[in-house]
């Protein structure tokens, strides 16, 4: 059954030179770079009352590092990072053989910088707001429609960035889009939350002195010797608490220290058949995720060593979703060019993790390991067909594969200075972004301190 709106008018809210959607990772790494030579009207939407997205909730940064040991993330997301370090609340990059480098991050601290970094270039920032349409002339986008305890109104901008991480604007100004693999099976989303009172040192005396009981998936051992650490192992343990009736959703126990001594955060929950963009396949997620959490307490308790006096201290605010929709764009990265290493004329990020599958059914992940980083092409950012439009994050162009692998915070990052770069630079040229030169683009990332190989 469907219902007819009727037609009305809508106010317009503002008119920007460029506006990104989405404050995660990406978007906020757009928006700064749009507005930092101070020329350009700069405004950010988000649907939450804060801005950093999948960096508030107990993540760490995986992979400013490359396979070589080498850091390919640099530019503003290094900066950003350094901004936190001055204020004690992120570590230093730990190389990791799984990961290739992993970061922790203080996710209240990192709410401040990002609203600081906003303010500092003049971004408007614009909370508790839905995208909800789109406004085009032809196929080229000039703003959206967005929706608010205000109601309707509309966003004019001369380029719209989407960081919505679901690919919402693009979904809506009717770029192509697919979801998962070829049966559509999606990389299954994990709650993250954060345990104290854990003895950390016990933990890393199980794992160090009796590898043969506590097993780790191919880690050396000296990776546990230093304060931070992830653990992505003792499928024993598991075992053992499968057959003595707990029903642990995943093979693997993964543990990330935090930045305070007796602090862990998790990441083992896992919903899979989630749709991130269906609301009640989400809501579905985020009851059924929240109950995992007191059979998994159980399993570290009676299970690892360090969990005996450990108790729930946060749960993030929200679900973390590692798949959902991807936009088809001028180019579509492939795995088979993340494992060839393959180089790039128009390569606006370098990017150095694995590809990294969550199995879209059952508790395991497949990693394929590539020698050194790869490059990832402008063209991602760049729908096929609709114009006025770049795409930065885990919903750029990628197919399933590729994006396991491009989907981690610090590669989004970096696309996301990529794509705000690219929308300064196209309009001070006065072109599209997709006719903007990319050499100027590449020129500009460079000027900021970005790799690209």
């Amino acid at each position: 059954m469907t219902v007819f709106e009727p037609a009305r008018e809508i106010p317009v809210r503002a008119s920007v030179d460029i506006l990104v959607v989405g404050g995660g990772p990406s978007g906020v790494m757009a928006a700064y770079a749009a507005a930092r030579k101070g020329n350009h009207k700069v405004m950010l939407l988000e649907s939450r009352g804060f801005l950093g997205g999948n960096l508030t909730i107990g993540l760490p940064i995986l992979a400013f590092l490359g396979p070589k040991g080498n850091q390919v993330i640099k530019g503003e997301p290094q900066k950003f990072i350094d901004r936190l370090r001055e204020r004690g609340a992120a570590t230093d990059h730990y190389p990791c053989k799984l990961h290739k480098s992993f970061t922790m991050v203080d996710a209240e601290e990192v709410k401040n910088v990002c609203a600081d970094m906003m303010e500092e270039v003049g971004v408007e920032v614009l909370m508790y707001v839905f995208c909800c349409g789109v406004l085009k002339e032809g196929e080229q986008v000039k703003g959206v429609i967005i929706e608010s305890k205000c109601g309707r109104e509309a966003i004019l901008a001369k380029t719209v960035i989407d960081c919505t991480g679901d690919g919402d604007v693009a979904f809506r100004a009717g770029v192509e889009c697919h979801k998962g693999d070829a049966d559509g099976g999606m990389q299954p989303p994990t709650l993250m939350y954060q345990l104290r009172g854990v003895d950390v040192q016990a933990l890393r005396d199980a794992i160090v002195q009796r590898p043969e009981v506590f097993d780790m998936d191919n880690m050396p051992h000296s990776q546990f010797t230093r304060r931070h650490f992830i653990t992505v192992g003792l499928r024993g343990m598991i075992d053992k608490a499968r057959e003595a009736g707990l029903d642990i959703p995943v093979n693997r126990t993964i543990l990330i220290t935090g930045l305070k001594p007796d602090e862990i955060w998790v990441n083992m929950t896992r919903v899979s058949g989630t749709d991130s963009t269906e609301p009640s396949s989400y809501t579905h997620c985020e009851i059924t995720a929240h109950r995992q959490i007191k059979v998994i307490n159980e399993y570290l308790r009676r299970f690892v060593p360090g969990f005996e006096n450990a108790h729930l201290e946060i749960v993030s605010p929200f679900t973390g979703i590692r798949e959902s929709r991807v936009i088809v764009g001028k180019y579509v990265l492939t795995a088979e060019d993340i494992v060839a290493m393959k180089k790039f004329d128009d390569a606006v990020v370098v990017a150095g993790y694995p590809v990294d599958i969550h199995h879209s059914k059952g508790g395991d992940c497949t990693m394929i390991f590539t020698e050194d980083a790869y490059d990832i092409p402008y063209r991602v950012l760049v729908p096929e067909k609709v114009e006025g439009l770049l795409v930065a994050g885990r919903c750029s162009s990628m197919n399933h594969e590729a994006m396991a692998g491009t989907r981690v915070m610090s590669t989004c990052m970096a696309l996301g200075e990529a794509a705000g770069s690219a929308a300064r630079v196209a309009l001070e040229e006065g072109v599209l972004p997709s006719a903007v030169d990319v050499s100027k683009v590449r020129a500009d990332l460079l000027e900021n301190g970005a790799y690209l190989g």
